[in-house]
């Protein structure tokens, strides 16, 4: 379907910039859902209501909205409605947002990004200009619709590609070291940057680690040091069937899901007896799991961000497989000479070779650089 762009206004510009901040309010919320933010207002500058998607099951940011609006006692009829994702036109597990603006007589709607599912694309749009209500929908260049799309960079990988989005998270000294020879690597980066990490984690729907890091360090991958509403999924990739029934990332919050090699049998009924785990089988062609079916299924469950924290064997399968979307690497101030590395791949016999990326993000947290890179034309969906 096919809808045109539209030049806002100053005032659609303001209520939009507002609407995104709401969304923010629904990251570690919202999963698996996208995070959404709806303002209800008038021409002249009043404000009405303003609403941000809540967890899944739970009213969404249109529907927020115009409960806020009824709650401060006014009536939405011939408002117009902000909001930073197309309205649904399907009935999940709530009902249509399109409708609810319908029926509450809102007279129009401006949109900062059109939603890709398949089960919207454009049609939210289409059943609210054909209930007579106005619609304007950003172009997809501007920088409102821009910051939408990152909000949601995982929703629209997972409709889109069909696999989340993969963030892949390091710590490192300045000459790209994880750790020292011997493995220690607590803490290489300072508190600010830590804490900084816990908010991407906060950000995705699961974090994943490898057996390698479970055996070596026992992390609990956990959001501790940032508040949060919904904890994210913890994902183990352990080929062989390694993990510990003891190990702290069986523990609470949540069961694990722990991605294991088709045929693997050896300690499979000590995990599954200890409980916390919920075990999938992949295919394993060279003996280890099948590292873009894991990503298929992990999209098929619902997850649209996915947090990778791991050692470097996995974040070079994971790299030479061209499964990372997002670095996501914070330098600390200090060479610690032999050590562990980034990722072990390779050697290359041309620089030509080199997995390229480029630069998004750069910038001081706290002592420690924090640089988000990306592979070329990744993430214009």
């Amino acid at each position: 379907m096919t809808t045109t762009a539209d030049t806002p206004s100053p005032l659609d510009e303001a209520r939009l910039a507002e609407a995104l901040a709401l969304a923010e309010s629904a990251i570690g919320v919202s999963e698996p859902n996208p995070r959404v933010g709806c303002i209800l207002g008038r021409a002249d500058g009043t404000l009405l209501g303003l609403g941000a998607t809540q967890r899944a099951g739970q009213a969404h940011a249109e529907v927020v909205a115009l409960r806020d609006a009824a709650s401060r006692g006014h009536d939405p009829r011939g408002a117009t409605a902000w909001v930073t994702l197309e309205p649904c036109a399907h009935h999940g597990r709530t009902p249509p947002c399109c409708d609810a603006l319908i029926a509450a007589g809102v007279a129009r709607v401006v949109i900062a990004l059109r939603d890709p599912f398949e089960q919207v694309d454009g049609r939210g749009i289409e059943r609210l200009r054909a209930a007579g209500i106005a619609v304007a929908l950003l172009d997809p260049a501007s920088g409102l619709a821009m910051a939408a799309r990152e909000l949601n960079i995982g929703f629209l990988s997972r409709m889109v590609r069909r696999r989340p989005w993969l963030r892949m998270k390091i710590a490192a000294s300045l000459d790209g070291r994880t750790a020292l020879e011997n493995g220690a690597s607590q803490w290489i980066t300072g508190p600010a940057a830590r804490a900084d990490g816990h908010a991407w984690r906060k950000r995705a729907g699961a974090v994943l680690t490898g057996i390698g890091t479970v055996l070596e360090d026992d992390p609990r991958l956990d959001v501790r040091d940032v508040p949060t509403v919904v904890q994210p999924q913890r994902v183990v990739v352990d080929s062989r069937l390694q993990t510990p029934p003891g190990a702290r990332i069986l523990q609470p919050p949540g069961r694990v899901w722990l991605y294991a090699a088709d045929g693997a049998g050896a300690g499979r009924s000590a995990l599954e007896a200890g409980g916390g785990v919920d075990l999938r089988l992949l295919p394993a062609p060279l003996g280890k799991v099948d590292l873009a079916a894991m990503l298929d299924d992990l999209a098929e469950r619902g997850i649209n961000e996915l947090h990778v924290e791991a050692g470097h064997k996995l974040n070079a399968s994971l790299l030479r497989a061209g499964l990372v979307d997002e670095l996501l690497v914070y330098l600390a101030p200090r060479l610690i000479g032999l050590g562990r590395e980034m990722a072990t791949f390779g050697p290359l016999t041309e620089l030509g070779q080199a997995l390229a990326f480029r630069f998004v993000d750069i910038g001081l947290v706290g002592d420690d650089l924090r640089v988000r890179a990306r592979p070329p034309g990744r993430g214009a969906f």
